[in-house]
């Protein structure tokens, strides 16, 4: 495809125009599904790795300040940052 000619910019400028045109149709029906989803009492997205009572226990071990980080993730079989955020979450309530 020549670009330089001005057949050459129009054409350019439709495919861009229907690639965007293609894009905005998958985007509204990814939200109707999702929406769908939700009024049939789907929730989505990824599982907690921990319930709310193993969640409070490690945030009261941190606190405690008795193990370190790395032995309350290794007991509890959490990362770094998922501990980081039970933390973050449990100072704003």
């Amino acid at each position: 495809m020549d670009t330089s000619s001005s057949s050459g910019k129009l054409v350019f400028h439709i495919f861009g125009a229907l690639a965007e045109f293609e894009r905005n149709l998958i985007r509204e029906r990814i939200q109707a599904g999702l929406l769908a989803a939700r009024a049939r009492g789907r929730k989505g997205g990824r599982p907690k790795s921990l319930s709310k009572d193993k969640q409070a226990l490690a945030v009261k071990l941190y606190d405690e300040k008795v193990h370190t980080v790395g032995q309350i993730c290794e007991m509890m079989g959490i990362s770094k940052p998922t501990l980081y955020k039970y933390i973050e979450s449990s100072k704003g309530k």
